[in-house]
Formats: structure tokens, C-alpha cells, sequence
């Protein structure tokens, strides 16, 4: 009786290795199907008396396989393809075969199917790179006849294109893939670590600083060398791998959208970085009323960004494009930038950053948008904020949607937060995911609500002319965005911090406005200043916004009757709209006011913005006119829950409890922009400040006990 010898499945090992290391796109197909589905090969040695000494001690002999046994071993290895001792013994049993022919045919199937995978995928890696080398050529030609803006002589090329750097790492990784061989081993493309740079800083002292002090990020950075962006290039090619891991991961990696440490640290190992950083991370989906192209847009634009994003980001900048994407659109595209993170508050630092963006198209049609710090690139070392793989992936839906996964993933030093925020940001709710796509939901509501046109005429405050709504919407948009650059705790924007003001729980800024159409002349002063109050944060956004509460908080109003004159319903809830209040003073020979309010909410927090405007120019404003000149000096609350809590059923929520509340002013102390600035000034912008405090304190404390 002839055994089957052990050396077939080493003997097929090691044919499979050479051949992949040789040529892995020439394995012929027929090397697979003699031993994969229809025979099983076994050794037999002759007998002593037949054995010719110059002839092999051993020859192979072959098996067929009848067409029942393939057919039934066929259907189980779809099922399951690495049948266990127990699954092997009973198949043999049915089939009529031995359990190490089940075993061999088993593995050679395993090796066939491998190989047909990995010819189908080199193909289209071949197909994918003929295609950037196309491009490429066709971007050296277009180069080739470009003129030097500075000399008119002809432009100079690099000595290797980004899309031609971006496919050298592509093909060695393909290489590292099939042969075995690490990135590293391919010195010319790796000039540098591949670790995030989050090992390369060391162990820093005196890491918290003071809240507004520092290095100024932003202001000071340059862009990347010549010699680092072939780094840039792997880095984001590595953490576009990363984002797609987490985003489409489950359990163990996440559970309830909480993200296991110790479970990251085993999937990705990466140093973990300074001591003293807090690691922050979170993911969140949506589907949203905006189509992926636009949200892709929205994303690698920085100015669209900073303004949907106007609440969270306070200022951003790109700092160099490497690369524009290919065939007309974003897919590829690689820019280099810096940005700022804030809450509305300002007791919280912000957070400033410099990174890649990386936009790629993959081939199911989803968008991805990933960002990674550059900290190995800074020209100082004492950043607070760094971003580990953190981005958003678009997946196009029917009828103009998107289903939206953001994952945020930073590790930062957030000692400086004052203890009133540190539950909230703690919980990363702050910056988190969470906050990220409530803002996206709200603001594609907000935009499709500015281009609808089937607007009901039923109600008489309702602005049914499509240009009134644009120009009024536009002017919205610039009243917020004003507000939000001067209520953080950023100070990029054109800002003075008074250091003496006479109170230590309110912040006072001051700017000089010149030459700003939209911006009234003179010497303005922004004061803000942010307290807990024990009443939850729906009850204290519906009074803020209700024109018929208006007289127990708003000073400036003087008692008078608020009526609302116009409005713009801007998203599914009734609390998210744009209106035109008119303040009919108590006094008769004071000359009526109106007032631009917009009001805004989701699930991570409120807005009430408001500004006094000129009767003129909101009437050209409500005719379709440009609101680009109709000056505007913003003041409003912004309104946060106190941090996560538990609802009724047990589910982990946000603003179950107190509430955070910033109150700003901006009022014009002097219409002369070289005029000093009085300490008389200072002391009535904080008087006003805490006296509707005080009010607000007084009346939703009121209302909140008569409602228990």
C-alpha cells in the first residue's frame, strides 16, 4: 500500500515561493489545476529487488479525483475553506477518499485560489499604474511648455513628480506585499520614519504653558522641503490605511463608537508619543442631504471648510498643494496645512496643528479625506495637539445624499481647560467626531433650505423671493462666522487681549476696524465670558431665541416690544432659522431698531446670534441686493452641555444635565479708529456683560424651578 508522503505539501510551498519571487504575474494556470481540483499526488517507492540505483529512490504518482469528489469538496471549501481534523475525517468518510488526500486537496485549492487572486490584483495594479504614468507624461509635456514667472525662461522640474513619487511607493509596496520585503528595504523611498513622528520629539518638560502664550503655529510655519516630500507622500499613503481600518472597524476595535486602546495599540503599533498626551478618540455616522462631490469639495477647499466648520475651526490656512488630483478632480490631491480647533468658549485653548490632507477615490466609488500631523516636520517642538489618522469617509447614496463616518483620533495636552469644561472635552465631545458631523448635518440642511424654491406663501413672515433668501442667508453666514472668530480662545484675529480689565472671570478684546465694508469704523471691543448654570441646554436655547423673552435678558432693547418681522426656516428643527426682528422702543421719541438673529442646533450644541442693522441696507438685502457692505458687529451665546450623562434607558447622551453657557458682546466704544481707548469703555462693556448674566441667570432659574 502506497503512503502519501509529507514532502507534496513542502515540495508545492516552495515551487509557489520561487515562482512569486521569479515572475508572480506568469504562473501558468495549468501548474495549479493538476494538483488543485482533480488529482492528488503521493510518492511511491519501489521495492528493493526493482530498484535501479541509478534511477530516483522515489516517484510521484497521481490520484484522480471522480467528479463527485471535486464537486462535493468544490461546494464544501466555499463554505469553509480550512476544514479542521474532525471536518477532514468525515469527509474522506462520504467521499471515499484518505484524510491526507482530503488535506492535500484542501491546501493546493488554498494556493490556487491565492494565486488567481493575486494574478486578478497585480492586473489591476498594472492597469492603475499605467494609467498615473499617462497622467504623468501628460503633466510633463503641459510643464515642459511652462514659462518662470520671475525669469520668463522655462520652468524646471523636479527630478521626480509627485504622481511619479506616489507610484514608485505604490509599486513598493506591491513589491513588499508579494515577495516579502519590507517598506524599508527600499532606502530610496523611505528617507525618513514611517512612525507619524510621534516617537521622534522625546519626553518634553514644561508642557502646558500659559493659555494664550506660546508659539503661534500658524503664523509662523513654512512649507515642507524639497527633501521631505517624498516623506509626506508615504506618510499619507500609510495613514490612508490606517483612516479605512478604523472607520469600517467593529468590535474589538470599537465598542459603542469608543475606541479600544489597548486593542489600537496591538492593530497599529506606533510610539504613543510625548509623556503627558492624552489620547482622544471617537467616530460617528450620518447620512446627510449634500451629494459626495460637493462634500469632497467642501473638504479639500479650505475656505469652504473654515466656513461650515466656522464653529470649530477658527482659522486655517494651506500651505502648499503637492498635488491637484488627477483627471479633473480630487482624487490624489495632497495639500499641506495648517489649522486651529476651538470650542466657543473662551476657557478652552485652542488647538493648532500642521498636517496633510490626502483625498482619494478607492474602487467601490467611497471618498476618502484623511489628515495626519507632520509633527516630525515642525519648526518647533512644543505643539499640545497631534493628529493620528483622523478623516472623513463619503459614500454616494440615491437622490442627491451621502452616508458620512468621520473618525477623529488626536492626542493632546489639554491641562490648560478650565475644570467647568474638562468633563465636555474629556468626553470628547468637544472636538470630537460627534461635533464634526452634527455641524456637517446642520449645515447641509442650511444650504439645501437657501436653494429650495417650493417655499409656502401661508405665512407673512416667511421670505418666499429666492434672492431675498440668498442675500439674507449670505449675511447670516458672515454674522455667525464673525462671532465665532471673536468668542474662542484664539487671538489670530486682528484682536488685543486687554491684560488689566478689572475682572477675572470676563475676557475683553479690542480691535481697531478700518477700511472693512463690512464692519462699522471705530474702535470696537469684543468682552466674553462663560459660566455653568444647572438648567439644560434645549430650555436655555428656546428662551435665548424666543423674540417674546427678549426683554428679560436684552438691555439694549430697553424694554421694548420685539416683533419678527421675517424669517428663514433653515433645517428640520423648528429652532434652526434666520430671522429679522424689529425692537419697537418704549420710548416714543427713540427711533425703532432691527435686529438680524440667527438661531441654530444639533445635537452637541446651540447658537444665538444676533447684530443691530441698518433699516436701509436690510431692505436692499431683502430685495436680492449684496450683503458684502451692510456692517455688522455681532454678540450671542453659545450653549454646550456640561458634559455626557445617561438617559432614562441607560444610553450614553449629550446634555443631560447642566449647561455651559458663553455670553459675547462687540460694541462700537468710538467711531474714531485712532482714537485711545477710555478704561470708561472697558468698565461699561463689562457692566452690560454681567448684567445680563445676571438676568438670564434670574429668569431661566425661575422657569426651570416652576417647571419641576
Amino acid at each position: 500500500m502506497f503512503q502519501p508522503n509529507t514532502f507534496e505539501s513542502h515540495h508545492m510551498f516552495d515551487m509557489t515561493r520561487r515562482s512569486s519571487e521569479s515572475d508572480l504575474g506568469k504562473l501558468k494556470e495549468d501548474d495549479y489545476e493538476t494538483k488543485s481540483g482533480t488529482e492528488t499526488m503521493e510518492m511511491e517507492a519501489p521495492s528493493g529487488d526493482d530498484q535501479d540505483p541509478s534511477q530516483h529512490p522515489k516517484r510521484k504518482r497521481y490520484h484522480r479525483h471522480t467528479q463527485r469528489q471535486i464537486q462535493e469538496m468544490e461546494a464544501f471549501f466555499k463554505e469553509c475553506p480550512h476544514p479542521d481534523d474532525k471536518q477532514r475525517k468525515e469527509l474522506s468518510r462520504e467521499l471515499g477518499l484518505e484524510p491526507l488526500q482530503v488535506k492535500f486537496w484542501f491546501q493546493n485549492k488554498r494556493t490556487q485560489m491565492k494565486a488567481q487572486h493575486e494574478r486578478h490584483e497585480n492586473q489591476i495594479l498594472k492597469a492603475e499604474n499605467q494609467k498615473l504614468r499617462a497622467e504623468n507624461n501628460r503633466y510633463k509635456e503641459a510643464l515642459g511648455n511652462a514659462t518662470c514667472p520671475n525669469c520668463g525662461g522655462p520652468a524646471a522640474l523636479g527630478e521626480m513628480s509627485f504622481d511619479e513619487q506616489h507610484l514608485r511607493i505604490e509599486n513598493a509596496r506591491i513589491a513588499a506585499k508579494y515577495v516579502g520585503k519590507p517598506l524599508s528595504s527600499f532606502p530610496h523611498l523611505t528617507p525618513r520614519s514611517l512612525d507619524l513622528g510621534f516617537t521622534n520629539l522625546g519626553t518634553q518638560s514644561g508642557f502646558v504653558g500659559e493659555m494664550y502664550g506660546g508659539c503661534d503655529l500658524i503664523r509662523s510655519i513654512s512649507g515642507p522641503s524639497e527633501a521631505d516630500k517624498p516623506m509626506i507622500v508615504e506618510l499619507a499613503v500609510a495613514a490612508m490605511e490606517e483612516f479605512l481600518r478604523m472607520a469600517q472597524a467593529g468590535d474589538p476595535l470599537w465598542t459603542d463608537q469608543v475606541l479600544n486602546e489597548d486593542e489600537y495599540l496591538r492593530t497599529f503599533p506606533r510610539g504613543i508619543g510625548p509623556l503627558g498626551l492624552r489620547s482622544e478618540a471617537s467616530r460617528e455616522s450620518t447620512v446627510v442631504i449634500m451629494n459626495h462631490v460637493n462634500l469632497v469639495e467642501i473638504l479639500m477647499d479650505v475656505n469652504q471648510w473654515s466656513s461650515v466648520f466656522c464653529g470649530i475651526v477658527s482659522r486655517a490656512m494651506t500651505i502648499e498643494v503637492l498635488s491637484t488630483g488627477v483627471a479633473g478632480n480630487y482624487n490624489g490631491a495632497l495639500q499641506v496645512m495648517t489649522a486651529e480647533f476651538q470650542v466657543p468658549s473662551p476657557l478652552v485653548p485652542t488647538r493648532e496643528n500642521y498636517f496633510v490632507r490626502y483625498c482619494k477615490q478607492h474602487s467601490d466609488g467611497t471618498w476618502a479625506v484623511v489628515d495626519v500631523s507632520l509633527d516630525n516636520l515642525r519648526p518647533s517642538p512644543t505643539s499640545k495637539c497631534r493628529r493620528r489618522p483622523s478623516g472623513c469617509l463619503i459614500q454616494e447614496l440615491p437622490n442627491g445624499y451621502s452616508k458620512v463616518i468621520w473618525v477623529e483620533h488626536v492626542e493632546v495636552d489639554d491641562r490648560s481647560v478650565h475644570n467647568i469644561y474638562k468633563p465636555l472635552v474629556n468626553s470628547g465631545l468637544a472636538f470630537g467626531a460627534k461635533r464634526w458631523v452634527a455641524t456637517l448635518d446642520r449645515q447641509c440642511e442650511r444650504l439645501a433650505s437657501s436653494m429650495a424654491n417650493n417655499i409656502p406663501a401661508g405665512d407673512l413672515c416667511v421670505i418666499t423671493s429666492p434672492e431675498g433668501r440668498k442675500s439674507m442667508l449670505k449675511l447670516a453666514e458672515r454674522m455667525v462666522t464673525s462671532f465665532c472668530t471673536g468668542v474662542g480662545a484664539s487671538t489670530a484675529h486682528a484682536w488685543t487681549t486687554l491684560s488689566a480689565t478689572g475682572s477675572d472671570d470676563v475676557r475683553v478684546m479690542t480691535r481697531k476696524s478700518m477700511d472693512d465694508p463690512g464692519r462699522p469704523p471705530g474702535i470696537v471691543l469684543s468682552a466674553a465670558t462663560s459660566f455653568w448654570i444647572p438648567v439644560p441646554p434645549r430650555r436655555i436655547f428656546d428662551f435665548l431665541r424666543d423674540e417674546n423673552s427678549r426683554s428679560e435678558w436684552d438691555i439694549l432693547s430697553n424694554g421694548g416690544l420685539v416683533q419678527e418681522m421675517a424669517h428663514i426656516a433653515n433645517g428640520r428643527d423648528p429652532g434652526n432659522c434666520v430671522s429679522l426682528l424689529r425692537v419697537n422702543s418704549a420710548n416714543s421719541s427713540q427711533s425703532n431698531m432691527l435686529v438680524l438673529q440667527e438661531s441654530c442646533t444639533d445635537s452637541t450644541g446651540s447658537y444665538v446670534i444676533y447684530a443691530p442693522v441698518d433699516i436701509v441696507a436690510m431692505n436692499m438685502v431683502l430685495s436680492g441686493g449684496d450683503p458684502d457692505y451692510v456692517a455688522l458687529l455681532p454678540s450671542g451665546f453659545a450653549i454646550l452641555p456640561d458634559g455626557p450623562g445617561l438617559n432614562g434607558g441607560g444610553i450614553l447622551e449629550v446634555g443631560s444635565g447642566g449647561s455651559l453657557l458663553t455670553v459675547a458682546f462687540q460694541i462700537l466704544v468710538d467711531s474714531v479708529p485712532t482714537a485711545k481707548l477710555s478704561l470708561g469703555s472697558v468698565a461699561t462693556v463689562n457692566s452690560l456683560i454681567k448684567c445680563t448674566v445676571e438676568r438670564i441667570k434670574a429668569a431661566v432659574m425661575t422657569d426651570n424651578a416652576s417647571c419641576r
